[in-house]
């Protein structure tokens, strides 16, 4: 049997791996906690608009239920090796609320605008206060690349 070793990344790597994967991935899961029911998650479609994530839900959703209720969230991209996790507060919008270049943004993403379905959908936009990547093990020291809002190595 073969393996292969981690090479660790500088900050700056981590950063730039890490913003592509940001522009370039579909899904992330979403976590979020109501003082009376406990902690959720579930995965959603993202878009990446270089300073924040946004999300739709059902207005009716357990997410939408707990965000509105507690903010503050988790988020994680769909890899278990080259992990991302991000954390902030989520900012609701109702779809007719929404900001139009967001709205549309996401709907050319994805193919779909909830602002045209029958059903009312919640926008959530997070801006990340907190971000930790690692490949492996070798890259534990070091996770954090985003702190208090500010990327650790230098501004973007």
């Amino acid at each position: 049997m073969e393996t292969t070793a981690t090479v660790r990344r500088r900050t700056a790597e981590r950063m730039r791996d890490t913003l592509e994967r940001l522009a370039t991935e579909r899904d992330i899961w979403v976590s979020t906690a109501h003082p009376d029911h406990g902690p959720h998650q579930v995965p959603l479609w993202f878009l990446w608009d270089g300073q924040a994530i946004w999300m739709c839900t059902s207005a009716t959703s357990v997410t939408a239920r707990n965000v509105r209720k507690e903010p503050r969230v988790r988020l994680a991209l769909p890899d278990t090796f080259d992990v991302v996790l991000l954390q902030g507060e989520a900012e609701c919008f109702p779809d007719q609320e929404v900001p139009a270049d967001a709205a549309e943004a996401f709907a050319g993403t994805f193919g779909w605008d909830p602002r045209g379905e029958e059903d009312s959908f919640l926008y959530v936009r997070v801006v990340p206060r907190t971000v930790r990547a690692w490949r492996g093990e070798p890259e534990l020291r070091g996770r954090v690349i985003m702190r208090e809002g500010k990327w650790c190595c230098g501004s973007q």
